[in-house]
């Protein structure tokens, strides 16, 4: 499934997930501009789960930050924003524009500390702001389960458009990060989708999205009205 818009409006003009777009976009151009050679540039700025553990050099902490905001490619970088896009205003929306911030860099951080605690190990560089996204994700589908999202559904050669809840969309998203990271801890290859640093991430944005859930008014009794 490939979510194209959602029919949530929001109340306010989300800067802060324009300028996250904007960040993510400038960084990955950054990235292509140093052309060939730049592989130790973009190796001191990816977070390897190896050297924080092993926690000799500041810089390996920043590194942590850093790659949440690099890229491996075109479609890495234009899928993550495309979720962003469609998920993140209304996030912004619902915390405010300094909580949502602050909520996408804790989000990434969660994200990369579920990475490390699985692959203390590993020396493969990782990069990609999926987890933060990931949380932003997880957060929307607590904080708006019935809205609906347009979202392409391929069968062969022919897709299907159609409006479906948001539980269903980000439910299933999910659950395929679930299978897949399951699937992944059983493998002595590392490489690839840090499968585990998404649900990190996604948990961190349900926890959040329960602490920001507005408590529903009680419906009053009326002894009038029979209630199943």
């Amino acid at each position: 499934m490939i979510p194209i818009r959602d029919e949530n409006p929001t109340r306010i003009v989300p800067f802060i997930n324009y300028f996250l777009i904007a960040i993510n976009l400038l960084v990955f151009l950054w990235q292509l501009s140093l052309g060939p050679g730049s592989e130790q540039v973009l190796f001191n700025l990816a977070l390897i789960p190896l050297n924080v553990t092993i926690g000799l050099d500041p810089g390996d902490f920043q590194a942590i930050l850093t790659s949440m905001f690099m890229h491996a490619g075109w479609a890495h970088l234009l899928g993550n924003l495309l979720y962003l896009w469609i998920f993140g205003d209304n996030v912004e929306d619902a915390l405010g524009h300094t909580r949502y911030l602050f909520f996408y860099l804790a989000g990434g951080l969660a994200a990369s500390a579920t990475h490390i605690f699985l692959y203390p190990t590993s020396t493969i560089p990782t990069v990609g702001a999926s987890g933060a996204i990931a949380a932003t994700l997880g957060a929307y589908l607590l904080l708006f389960p019935r809205q609906r999202v347009v979202t392409i559904i391929p069968l062969g050669f022919y897709f299907h458009v159609t409006r479906l809840p948001a539980i269903i969309v980000l439910g299933l998203w999910f659950l395929l990060q679930l299978f897949q990271g399951t699937l992944a801890l059983g493998s002595t290859q590392l490489g690839g989708v840090a499968f585990w640093a998404h649900i990190g991430g996604f948990v961190f944005g349900m926890l959040i999205g329960i602490l920001s859930r507005k408590p529903q008014r009680p419906i009053a009794y009326d002894p009038g009205w029979s209630r199943w």
